[in-house]
């Protein structure tokens, strides 16, 4: 099974809409190997106190806790980006993952550089990727974005409408 290494970013995107029949965070629960580093679950955390729907989204992350592999690991303190991704970004290159998720996109280049070996996916593309793997429907996958999106406020994220684009031609 590949390894996935997460950010709080993309978990909180996943747990947006984790009620979903089918739902993207446990088909990634499923299908991948996924470590997260003791910083982004601290950052759950704090997002779970929050009475919206980010917090409802962290803290159905943290209800499923168990079947993650939380590691601690030392920050870069060079590194310009926020404990969660700097400890994530740190974790991807110490475990070789195949795959780090985040969702923060206008940090991607900068994480992009940061990764050794392994393949940056935002969560539109992870969708995107469930849909060739016939995990997701193309409707699937739309709705699903939409919903995410929404509560992202991602209307006018060139990710989002990229992805969108390679649903509607698939």
């Amino acid at each position: 099974m590949a390894g996935l290494v997460a950010d709080t970013s993309a978990l909180v995107s996943l747990g947006i809409v984790s009620d979903s029949d089918p739902s993207p965070l446990s088909l990634c629960l499923d299908g991948y190997a996924v470590f997260v580093p003791n910083a982004v679950i601290e950052e759950l955390e704090e997002i779970a106190s929050y009475d919206d729907k980010h917090g409802q989204a962290a803290t159905a992350v943290l209800d499923r806790t168990a079947e993650l592999t939380v590691h601690s690991v030392a920050l870069d303190a060079a590194f310009p980006l926020d404990d969660g991704e700097n400890a994530a970004v740190t974790l991807a290159n110490e475990i070789d993952a195949t795959l780090f998720l985040c969702d923060e996109f206008n940090s991607l280049g900068l994480i992009h550089a940061s990764l050794a070996d392994t393949r940056l996916v935002t969560t539109p593309t992870l969708l995107s990727v469930f849909v060739r793997m016939g995990r997701l429907t193309p409707d699937d996958a739309r709705t699903l974005l939409d919903d995410i999106s929404t509560a992202r406020s991602w209307d006018a994220n060139s990710y989002v409408q990229r992805t969108r684009s390679l649903l509607d031609d698939s």
